[in-house]
């Protein structure tokens, strides 16, 4: 079996094709840690706009997806906060940018449901909430009432990795892991990056968490720097 016997590995150019304005992108990280940073790039190269953006939050101005933000690439977030980022905040009280906010768990637990085939989950967060009540079908189970929270997928879940091997076996490093496991089953076509790619067989089994029959592009990572301003002085 040769290296690239799968033909997943591939140059990012390559990739440029498959994004498209108007698709929905699934992203890992958390304040732009584990969010694959020549990822986000493409996504600024290509230009795409009216792109809906899925995460956990919405990066700083300058660091992971909300350089995106930045841009005026999306329409619309699908998040758990933004207030990292106040080009989200400017956007979203101009009309520029939608955004629909979730609790992180009930996020998260939505991806996880989406990358699994499953229609959605039930969720009691926030359910005496009016303006949640307005918008939310219910469902009483065992007589306990709760929120039908839909499923979430991606067009493309853009992830990082530690460490892929050429079958896209990934390792994560330490609090870079985040949402990515999640978001990489969530996506139509999921791409990662990768800080190293290695043959196959030459992973520690016990240390795979994501198995690569979810993965169908990797990139080698030219590096991070996920300093937040505060770090960088």
């Amino acid at each position: 079996m040769t290296e690239n016997t799968f033909k997943k590995v591939v140059n990012r150019a390559s990739l440029t094709p498959l994004f498209k304005d108007g698709i929905s992108i699934l992203f890992g990280g958390f304040g732009g840690v584990g969010t694959p940073p020549g990822l986000v790039d493409l996504i600024l190269e290509t230009g795409i706009k009216n792109l809906t953006l899925i995460g956990t939050d919405a990066g700083f101005p300058d660091i992971g997806i909300g350089k995106v933000i930045t841009k005026k690439q999306a329409k619309k977030l699908i998040v758990s906060h933004i207030g990292s980022n106040p080009n989200a905040g400017t956007y979203m009280n101009t009309g520029e940018l939608e955004i629909e906010f979730s609790p992180q768990g009930t996020l998260i637990e939505r991806i996880r449901a989406g990358g699994m085939g499953l229609g959605g989950i039930l969720s009691d967060i926030g359910i005496e909430a009016e303006i949640v009540n307005r918008s939310k079908e219910k469902v009483k189970v065992a007589k306990k009432e709760y929120l039908i929270e839909p499923a979430i997928t991606g067009d493309i879940a853009i992830v990082y990795a530690k460490k892929a091997d050429y079958y896209g076996n990934l390792i994560f490093d330490k609090s870079a892991r985040n949402s990515n496991p999640y978001v990489a089953m969530a996506g139509k076509i999921t791409i990662v990056e990768a800080l190293e790619i290695v043959p196959i067989g030459s992973l520690n089994p016990e240390e795979i968490i994501t198995p690569g029959v979810f993965i169908n592009y990797i990139v080698q990572s030219k590096g991070v720097n996920w300093q937040w301003a505060w770090e960088q002085k």
